[in-house]
């Protein structure tokens, strides 16, 4: 899946965004000319050489701070893509094999954490368990989980009810085996549309919760909190919110790409999308012969 993904003019594009955006939030906070936190008289000025995209309210530099909050921000969002994964696929794939009340239960459970608002649920917990991204960000992939429930599930029912796998459970396999052998291999690839499409979904969770304030202290920097605090302040410097809303409109439209092309090259498309290419290189291997 991976070659075909990168085969794709979208798909290289995609991840070489992704990849800039987590070189960004590895290596951002190490690049920071200088400390984000610090401040100084020099207020609300305008990019210079000391200061590339000049300094915040209290004399902070934006770069350094744009550049050590990517990380949080990064990492935000990887902390909502995993715990829905994690709560979502796997009750997902064995309520088609756990019987009745499993099934019954885990749906009521999706419908329960669909019809909850995430940011009012994710304000409620943080006032309980304190005001931390790890907290927020894990609360709010619980309330995502759904998506991948019912992705997994759908793909799981379809692989399900094929022959060799009810052939497989009638020789004695375990039902571990055949998940890890037959069904995991079907169920992945709505799975990774799934993952690349959260991962867009918890970047915006991130910077809405950080732009509010919730789940990150201050004065912590963040990409959200970086487009919150620039508001007020509009008329000295009208562009400072300017690159932290491309940086969270670049990773958020390369997610969805991403997914698109997973899309493009899994199952029967992925399949047409193979054949074609073979029918287009033994036609030119037979005019190099010819």
């Amino acid at each position: 899946m991976v070659r075909r993904v990168l085969s794709l003019a979208s798909g290289r594009l995609a991840v070489g965004i992704l990849l800039a955006i987590a070189l960004l939030a590895i290596l951002g906070p190490l690049l920071a000319p200088q400390d984000p936190l610090a401040t100084s008289d020099n207020s609300l000025t305008g990019p210079s050489a000391a200061h590339w995209l000049g300094t915040d309210y209290l004399g902070r530099d934006v770069f350094s701070r744009l550049l050590d909050g990517s990380r949080v921000s990064v990492v935000g969002a990887l902390e909502v893509t995993l715990m829905a994964l994690v709560v979502g696929a796997v009750p997902g794939i064995l309520s088609v094999y756990l019987g009745r009340v499993f099934e019954w239960l885990t749906l009521r459970i999706a419908d329960t954490l669909i019809a909850l608002p995430f940011l009012l649920f994710a304000v409620a917990v943080t006032a309980l368990l304190g005001n931390g991204i790890t907290q927020a960000m894990l609360v709010t992939g619980v309330l995502v989980s759904p998506l991948f429930y019912r992705v997994s599930r759908a793909a799981t029912l379809a692989v399900a009810r094929s022959q060799y796998v009810e052939a497989a459970l009638i020789s004695g396999a375990s039902l571990g085996w055949v998940i890890r052998r037959h069904v995991w291999a079907k169920v992945l690839p709505p799975i990774a549309v799934a993952l690349a499409q959260t991962l867009g979904v918890g970047f915006i969770i991130v910077s809405s919760l950080s732009f509010l304030g919730i789940g990150v202290q201050p004065p912590e920097p963040t990409w959200g909190g970086l487009l919150a605090s620039d508001l007020g302040y509009l008329d000295y410097r009208p562009s400072a919110p300017f690159v932290p809303a491309l940086l969270i409109m670049a990773t958020v439209w390369a997610s969805n790409l991403l997914a698109d092309a997973i899309r493009d090259v899994s199952g029967e498309s992925g399949r047409a999308l193979v054949n074609t290419r073979k029918a287009k290189a033994n036609q030119l291997a037979a005019g190099g012969t010819a």
